[in-house]
């Protein structure tokens, strides 16, 4: 297996260590996540710049690359509508596109084609891990706030749930554009055409 697929596959075991310290009390463990997090959102640079630099680039590659995205960003926001910080008619919207986009993928394989991730899916990706960034910073502030330095009060409270509503929505829209974008240009796996 290469550098790169092997950094592929790390994502998916940092996603689970990630969610781990997510989910654990205290700040220690909010500051964990966060790194587990950012080590994770490394890997997803690593492997396409090892890929590309080694002539490492797979149909393998190809296709669990943005598998790895989509089960560390989907795990992260199903983890922020368990813990009540984004509605989850927003994620539901954020995983129809991505089960939209992954029936297109499988449409094409079906055909002998591997499609690799656009520009649009990979903005859209960048996005959505800066969303995740920022409200797991807003977490760790907020579980500060709250345990260690005791400054956390009701206005703390509503502007950080506004701040993070605000973030989603701009996602939510980035991620529906790059989906719709990605459809016109493949739009010949969704309607069987031939080619």
């Amino acid at each position: 297996m290469t550098l790169s697929n092997k950094l592929t596959i790390s994502r998916i075991f940092l996603t689970f260590v990630f969610m781990f310290f997510l989910f654990s009390r205290g700040v220690p463990a909010k500051a964990a996540a966060l790194v587990f997090f950012i080590a994770a959102t490394v890997t997803d640079y690593l492997d396409g710049f090892f890929a590309k630099t080694r002539n490492e680039i797979t149909n393998f590659g190809k296709i669990m690359d943005p598998i790895a995205d989509k089960i560390l960003t989907l795990a992260a926001f199903l983890a922020f509508v368990e813990m009540e910080l984004v509605p989850a008619w927003i994620v539901v919207i954020i995983i129809l596109r991505e089960l939209v986009i992954t029936g297109l993928r499988l449409a094409a394989l079906a055909k002998g084609e591997v499609m690799a991730a656009g520009r649009g899916g990979k903005h859209k990706t960048v996005s959505q891990m800066i969303s995740i960034f920022t409200i797991l910073i807003f977490i760790l502030f907020k579980e500060a706030g709250v345990d260690v330095f005791r400054f956390w009060n009701t206005s703390f409270e509503y502007w950080y749930r506004q701040i993070i509503f605000i973030l989603m929505i701009v996602t939510v829209i980035l991620t529906v554009i790059s989906g719709a974008s990605y459809i016109v240009r493949n739009k010949k796996y969704l309607f069987n055409s031939r080619y």
